[in-house]
């Protein structure tokens, strides 16, 4: 199981005072040096906490593999084109929301969504899609092009009963199955903490864990290496 750390709020926390500090790109090279597998970092329209020479600096910086999260909007892609991050995976994005709010609709937008992965992969950047665990978003992801996928685990981090909580983990085992199945690569993130993950890393054919505000959070506390090392002792 790999893990890549959302360095996101980094650039929050920054943002708050715009002074310049804490720096995302040295928290990015905390977590490779602590061992983390990728860095994972979200471009918004917006520009509400990582900005364009973040990007800039990470790809220059990133030794094991930098994943722009990203929306549809076409700035955004000219962007990651002119950059190359080694992975971009497409979200929806609202400006009004705090957080992104669940997966793509493949199937209503899979028009645009074609064209963005054409574009893409023709300059060379591996392209994932966060998706909802549906069986409809996973098949049409695989008719895409898309090399993997990243199984939106917000519902199942939500849960609140212990039955919800295994029909949620029911649907991920299924999920991951049918994703694997069609050959792409599974990955999974959204609302992952050193509470709910150990169970959520243990589901054969999720490949990697995309987790970010509970290690910065913890990090307040404890240190960046000291959260990472513990979230990578947890999923592996």
């Amino acid at each position: 199981m790999q893990l890549g750390v959302n360095i996101d709020h980094v650039a929050t926390l920054r943002q708050a005072r715009k002074i310049g500090i804490p720096d995302p790109i040295q928290a990015a090279e905390i977590c490779e040096r602590t061992g983390c597998d990728s860095i994972v970092c979200h471009l918004r329209e917006d520009r509400r906490h990582i900005n364009d020479s973040d990007l800039i600096n990470l790809r220059r910086i990133v030794k094991t593999r930098l994943n722009l999260e990203m929306s549809c909007a076409q700035e955004i892609v000219e962007i990651a084109c002119k950059v190359l991050p080694d992975q971009a995976t497409l979200v929806p994005e609202r400006r009004e929301e705090i957080t992104t709010e669940g997966g793509l609709n493949l199937v209503d937008h899979q028009n645009r969504i074609k064209e963005v992965v054409a574009t893409l992969r023709s300059c060379g950047i591996r392209v994932s899609l966060f998706i909802d665990p549906e069986t409809t978003q996973i098949e049409m992801a695989q008719q895409l092009g898309v090399q993997s996928i990243e199984l939106h685990t917000g519902k199942y981090a939500d849960c609140k009963g212990e039955d919800e909580l295994k029909r949620q983990l029911e649907i991920l085992k299924k999920s991951a199955g049918l994703g694997q199945r069609l050959g792409l690569k599974v990955f999974a993130g959204h609302g992952l903490n050193y509470e709910n993950v150990k169970t959520v890393a243990q589901i054969q054919g999720i490949e990697e864990l995309n987790i970010g505000h509970s290690i910065i959070s913890r990090a307040v506390f404890v240190g960046l290496e000291n959260a990472v090392k513990k979230m990578l002792a947890l999923i592996k």
